[in-house]
């Protein structure tokens, strides 16, 4: 997949394009449903299919200090976006500038002069240039003008407990913040992922038996609420950002309030596993909450605790990751 940053940077030889437009932070499964229309309409045209996104997001810089929790990095975007068979991503950098632009300016300069649209899809509640005055209306009335086609498309819903929901990055973003990561994998399609660098921690994993790799993500990352979950950790490419391994990962979120922490971590317990990740950059994806967090009266507690947590990871992720449950064997490294 082509990927460039900025409208000076599109390449010259792409011809004509069907352009979908959002932030598409998660890709989840109602952006999965609006890609995918976007790349069958481009396969029927002949054409390539170009996703359209911005950075930062655009609350930022509208509503200066208000930045939602991130789903999903640029690179695991693309990524993303990329399997689902679209063939260019541009990044459009969000700035004051840019945000001031008038409807008609985005849609000229942008999708005709720079992107070459020839249809526009989009969702059905979408807005664009100054103070959100643009909509799919006003954009299908441009397309006649400018010669492309435009199509919204209805919203995803799912049906859960509470009735008929409406998949949105907002739902997601708030599943993962209440630690219910099955909810946050069944809007996504797939768990959640954080990503980060693994930095060096107090080491103290190591000295009770379960050495773990401490996982230091960007700001505004969208890291679930404190607790105990079983979920992997992926060695992703330096270069790409594309996922290469993956293992069953028992993982910790909180402050260690048995050692009278502060900091919030992210520390990830890699299964069978016995190597150096310092430096490496990496993904953590939640699939279950075992436990919140907790403090335990000594280590002897927590260790028993961290035996019980490493023993349902096992089991959890059984399928998910490739490992077999060891039925009667003292779970984790020996």
């Amino acid at each position: 997949m082509l990927r460039w940053r900025g409208l000076e940077a599109t390449p010259g030889d792409l011809g004509r394009t069907v352009v979908t437009v959002g932030m598409y932070d998660g890709v989840h499964r109602g952006h999965q449903e609006l890609i995918g229309t976007a790349v069958r309409r481009a396969r029927t045209l002949g054409r390539p299919c170009l996703l359209l996104t911005f950075d930062p997001h655009p609350s930022e810089v509208v509503r200066p200090g208000s930045h939602p929790a991130i789903l999903t990095s640029l690179d695991r975007k693309a990524e993303l976006v990329a399997a689902l068979g679209v063939d260019a991503m541009c990044v459009l950098p969000f700035t004051p500038e840019f945000q001031r632009l008038a409807p008609e300016t985005f849609t000229h300069t942008v999708l005709v002069q720079h992107l070459h649209a020839a249809s526009v899809v989009v969702g059905e509640n979408f807005t664009y240039g100054h103070r959100a005055a643009g909509t799919v209306t006003t954009l299908a009335q441009e397309g006649r003008r400018f010669g492309f086609t435009v199509e919204g498309v209805s919203l995803a819903g799912d049906t859960s407990a509470d009735g008929e929901i409406t998949i949105s990055s907002t739902y997601v973003r708030a599943c993962v913040a209440a630690g219910d990561m099955e909810a946050a994998a069944r809007a996504l399609g797939r768990p959640h992922r954080i990503e980060g660098v693994v930095v060096r921690g107090e080491r103290r994993g190591r000295e009770l038996g379960y050495p773990t790799a401490n996982v230091e993500s960007p700001p505004y990352t969208a890291v679930p609420a404190d607790g105990v979950y079983a979920g992997g950790l992926v060695i992703l490419d330096p270069r790409t950002g594309a996922s290469v391994r993956t293992a069953p990962a028992a993982i910790s979120v909180g402050t260690n309030p048995t050692f009278q922490g502060s900091r919030r971590t992210v520390e990830a317990y890699l299964l069978d596993f016995d190597g150096d990740l310092y430096g490496e950059h990496v993904g953590v994806e939640f699939v279950q909450r075992l436990r919140p967090m907790t403090t335990f009266a000594g280590v002897a507690e927590l260790v028993a605790a961290m035996d019980r947590d490493v023993g349902a990871t096992r089991a959890i992720t059984a399928s998910a990751y490739g490992t077999a449950p060891r039925p009667g064997a003292v779970p984790g490294p020996g």
